[in-house]
C-alpha cells in the first residue's frame, strides 16, 4: 500500500487541529480569495511537515508525484502551500522529469503566492539545467493566463550570472505595454534582482527602454541602486 495517502492525512489532520478561525480569516482576505483557510502559519505548517517526514519516507519518484499533487488538490489553500514545501524539499526528484508537474500546478496557479514559488525555486533552477525548456517559457509570454505570462519573468529571478540576458530582454519587451500590475511588478523585481549581479547593465537597459517601460517598473529595477 502507498504511503502517500497516510502521509496526506496525516498532515491534513494535523492542520486542521492547529488552525486558528481568526488567522484563517485574516489570511483568506489578505489574499482576496474565496478559498478556504486552515489558518496555520508557515512556521508551524513547517514543523508539521517535518513530523510527517518522521514517519514516513518518500523513496521514488512516483511517490513524490503523487504526494504533491495530493496535496496540491486539496481543499484548503495550506494544502497547496504544503506541496510546495514538499516539492521543494526533495530536491532529488526535482529533475526534468518533474517539470510537467510543476507546469500542471503553475497553469492552476490562481494567485502569487503560489505562482512566484513555482516560477523561481521549482520550475527556474529546471530551466537554468536544461535550456531546451526555455522554448516552453516562450509560449507562457503568449498565453492569456496573466499568470503564466508573470511566470515567464520569474523563472529568471535567481539565475544570476547565468542568466539567459537575451531571452529576458525578449521577454521583458514583449510584456512591457501591459497594463497588469502583477506583470509589472515582476519586470521590475526580476531587473532588480538581476542588478545584485550587475548593476550597470540594469541601469543601462532601463534608460534605453524608459519609454516602453511602465513607471512601476523602472521604479521597481532601480529601487537599490
Amino acid at each position: 500500500m502507498s504511503l502517500v495517502i497516510p502521509m496526506v492525512i496525516f498532515m491534513q489532520q494535523r492542520m486542521a487541529e492547529a488552525g486558528n478561525v481568526n488567522d484563517a480569516k485574516a489570511m483568506q482576505a489578505y489574499m482576496k480569495t474565496d478559498q478556504p483557510f486552515y489558518g496555520v502559519k508557515a512556521p508551524e505548517r513547517k514543523a508539521i511537515f517535518k513530523q510527517a517526514r518522521e514517519h514516513t519516507k518518500i523513496t521514488s519518484f512516483i511517490e513524490y508525484k503523487r504526494l504533491v499533487l495530493w496535496l496540491w488538490s486539496g481543499e484548503n489553500r495550506e494544502e497547496q502551500y504544503l506541496a510546495l514545501d514538499v516539492a521543494e524539499y526533495y530536491k532529488a526528484f526535482r529533475t526534468i522529469d518533474a517539470f510537467p508537474v510543476y507546469e500542471e500546478m503553475l497553469t492552476e496557479a490562481s494567485h502569487w503566492d503560489t505562482v512566484d514559488k513555482i516560477a523561481s525555486s521549482l520550475i527556474g533552477p529546471l530551466v537554468k539545467e536544461h535550456r531546451e525548456l526555455e522554448q516552453v517559457v516562450r509560449n507562457w509570454r503568449q498565453s492569456d493566463n496573466m499568470w503564466l505570462c508573470r511566470a515567464s519573468l520569474l523563472v529568471h529571478l535567481k539565475h544570476k550570472s547565468e542568466t539567459n540576458l537575451s531571452l529576458l530582454e525578449e521577454t521583458i519587451l514583449m510584456l512591457a505595454s501591459e497594463n497588469e500590475f502583477f506583470i509589472r511588478k515582476a519586470i521590475g523585481w526580476v531587473l532588480r534582482e538581476y542588478a545584485k549581479t550587475d548593476s550597470d547593465y540594469v541601469r543601462s537597459f532601463v534608460q534605453r527602454y524608459q519609454e516602453q517601460l511602465s513607471p512601476l517598473s523602472r521604479q521597481e529595477a532601480l529601487k537599490n541602486l
